[in-house]
């Protein structure tokens, strides 16, 4: 008796090793990304002076670019081979990283000349071109890495496992930058005010410069250990329709047709999973970019909240992450985002409720980093799953998702900031409810979008609705599909 093949999904999966050599190749991103969200809005108005439109405006010019450069690199990275047989992707990759490197310190470091006196123009004028090559750098990392996991494995629950590594990797990203940042705050500043002031420059630039260090050397063993399979060149992708016989020599069904860009525009599952990525984001990025300013001025708290409170959102969604595998295999992806969203709208109800808090604000910081963890986790298994073995135009889905969150952060911010009652660098009573209901409605108001995406899931499962036109008598029918490709 012949012994059965296993089936591709079965095969295509990852040894531990090599996941975590994956994993770590988005750690550079995340450290910088968690400087980006959590200190930028804070760096900027209380350290340098900025007015919180103009420091709203440099945040948004940041979510711009990288809206913009996401899809247009995605579309690129599908298309153009690796540089020297080196692999696309991780050509891609390794660009990004060089243009994180060389930018990134300069974000975080004062405009030389700059002073109480001048236009905060000349701040934007600064500040803005290092803030592109960036976030550049960033989108060209981010969708690179995103792109591999679908060509790496195939196996559903080996995407979710590849993507929890992946999260929890971010996840010790983050508590990385917050540990040193409070070891900076405590040991560095060397002044005993519990204010953020032009005094804590050196703390940024010196933070600034130790998450470069410790994200190359991960970018390092990424590139080392991570082997990305050679694909066919683009163009025989683009033109595989024409080129494949009508009639298969064989009894065999025909293979897939090979999805390009332009396709997954009429898919509706493109729009769902968008909406619903784009949402998870909103969560969680908003949150993550509030919550210093929600500890500083609605609370009143000393300024090493801004490292402890973040310290705890990450450490419990470290935890978090390890159980997504199992309890996704037991209740399912959609089920799983949806305990996710119930953690966030407690901790949004909680923090309606709550004036004040003291001690228990650690509660509500689990509670929103156990929340974020798992809806971040899943909507990014959900894209996988989207693309299935559309591995060819991967980058392109990735790249579109990714733009609807930027651009969807970037507006969401500079509304916030622009809506905000005081119109000096220091801030006033109006802060104090200002960032309470900033807080609640950027993660309760945003979950109840989230959950309305989720339902349209629910009801019409993501899946692929375009066919192959069918071959009469090829399939046993004479019907052509009526949601074929053109």
């Amino acid at each position: 008796m012949p012994i059965m093949e296993q089936p591709e999904d079965a095969r295509r999966s990852l040894s531990l090793p090599r996941g975590l050599c994956y994993a770590v190749g988005h750690f550079l991103n995340d450290l910088c990304a968690s400087m980006w969200f959590t200190y930028l809005l804070v760096y900027y108005h209380s350290v340098l002076g900025f007015p919180n439109k103009h420091a709203g405006v440099l945040l948004l010019a940041g979510q711009v670019a990288d809206g913009l450069c996401t899809p247009l690199i995605g579309y690129e990275s599908d298309r153009a081979a690796g540089c020297c047989r080196y692999g696309k992707r991780k050509s891609w990759h390794l660009v990004g990283t060089v243009s994180v490197l060389l930018s990134f310190p300069f974000i975080f470091s004062p405009c030389p000349g700059y002073g109480e006196s001048s236009p905060p123009w000349v701040g934007l004028i600064y500040f803005i071109p290092f803030i592109i090559i960036f976030q550049f750098g960033w989108a060209a990392t981010q969708i690179s890495h995103l792109s591999l996991i679908p060509e790496l494995v195939s196996s559903e629950q080996a995407k979710v496992e590849l993507t929890a590594y992946r999260y929890a990797c971010t996840v010790m990203a983050n508590i990385t930058v917050y540990a040193i940042t409070w070891l900076l705050l405590h040991f560095q500043a060397g002044h005993a005010t519990d204010n953020l002031s032009s005094l804590d420059i050196p703390v940024f630039q010196h933070l600034a410069l130790i998450v470069l260090g410790i994200g190359a050397v991960f970018s390092l063993i990424f590139h080392l250990g991570t082997r990305e399979k050679t694909n066919f060149p683009a163009s025989a992708v683009d033109s595989a329709g024409e080129r494949e016989p009508l009639l298969a020599s064989t009894r065999e069904a025909p293979p897939a047709l090979l999805l390009q860009w332009k396709h997954w525009l009429k898919e509706p599952a493109f729009y769902q999973v968008a909406v619903l990525y784009m949402s998870t984001r909103l969560i969680v990025n908003l949150s993550q970019t509030y919550i210093s300013m929600y500890l500083t001025n609605s609370l009143l708290l000393p300024k090493n909240y801004i490292a402890t409170i973040p310290l705890v959102m990450y450490v419990s969604g470290f935890v978090c992450s390890l159980a997504m595998k199992p309890l996704s295999k037991l209740i399912g992806r959609s089920m799983t985002y949806f305990v996710g969203l119930l953690l966030i709208l407690v901790f949004s109800y909680w923090v309606m409720l709550s004036e004040r808090m003291g001690s228990e604000v650690y509660g509500a910081a689990v509670l929103l980093g156990s929340g974020s963890a798992t809806i971040l986790v899943m909507s990014l298994s959900m894209t996988a799953e989207l693309i299935g073995d559309q591995t060819q135009s991967g980058a392109f889905v990735y790249g579109a998702m990714s733009f609807t969150d930027k651009v969807a952060n970037g507006l969401g911010v500079m509304i916030i900031q622009g809506l905000h009652p005081c119109h000096t660098a220091v801030c006033c009573d109006a802060c104090v409810w200002y960032y309470h209901y900033v807080m609640v409605i950027v993660t309760g108001g945003v979950a109840f979008a989230a959950a309305f995406a989720l339902c349209t899931i629910l009801i019409w499962p993501i899946r692929i609705r375009s066919r192959l036109p069918c071959i009469a008598g090829l399939m046993g029918t004479d019907e052509l599909d009526r949601g074929s490709l053109n």
